[in-house]
């Protein structure tokens, strides 16, 4: 296992069950301590969610298993390669709230070190930060109004995992959700995920990886 050092700020509260733990920095499965997680585990539906349990879970109803809606556009396949720039079309679910959703990967790009080392302190040093902009789209007309935002992973260049898992945001990098307008077919909000690699390494691709969809397995991705 790699060595994992725990980067924390001030936390960031956000509505989001993405996001609802306080804002830090980890570098490999590093436990979270109390300190440093003071909302419990992080949900299984973040972006860079980790490992559950073995445990078998139980069957889904008809009704909570049924694909939601997606007007005229076609579900891309899980695997699907993408360039920036290109729409993925994926089922998205917050709490009991289910749609369809368009995610556009807008930009892969560096971030702001200076703003970012002097956010999340010392142990920061060696990494450099990552924006990874996209828009989001209804695209089923399912009334998502307030729904949380999907929370991109990143790849390195050769392929590999960053290694580091970070939550929190930054001026130039705000994570936004869903306004209450966010309702009909054609609605659309903008959204930014903070993302590091260590010095030396480039991100170059952004990943969304989900559950609904089986895109746990099989994640999209998109490329520069």
């Amino acid at each position: 296992m790699q060595r994992r050092n725990v980067i924390n700020s001030k936390p960031l509260l956000r509505s989001s069950m993405l996001a609802a733990v306080a804002a830090g920095l980890l570098t490999g499965c590093f436990p979270f301590s109390d300190d440093d997680n003071e909302s419990g585990e992080p949900p299984a539906r973040s972006g860079a969610s980790e490992a559950t349990g073995s445990s078998a879970p139980s069957a889904p109803s008809a009704a909570a298993s049924a694909p939601p809606a997606a007007g005229n556009a076609q579900v891309t396949a899980p695997g699907t390669k993408l360039k920036v720039g290109q729409r993925a079309v994926v089922p998205w679910e917050y709490g009991s709230t289910r749609g369809t959703i368009g995610i556009t990967v807008t930009a892969i790009e560096p971030g702001d070190v200076a703003a970012f080392r002097s956010r999340f302190g010392a142990k920061a040093a060696s990494l450099v930060p990552y924006y990874i902009r996209f828009t989001v789209e209804n695209v089923g007309g399912t009334d998502l109004s307030n729904v949380g935002a999907p929370r991109l992973s990143a790849q390195l260049s050769d392929g590999s995992s960053t290694g580091v898992v970070l939550s929190g945001s930054l001026p130039d990098c705000e994570s936004g959700d869903a306004d209450g307008e966010f309702s009909t077919v054609g609605a659309k909000f903008e959204t930014c995920t903070l993302q590091a690699a260590r010095t030396g390494s480039t991100i170059t691709s952004a990943l969304f990886e989900d559950e609904l969809g089986g895109y746990d397995d099989r994640e999209l991705v998109w490329s520069n």
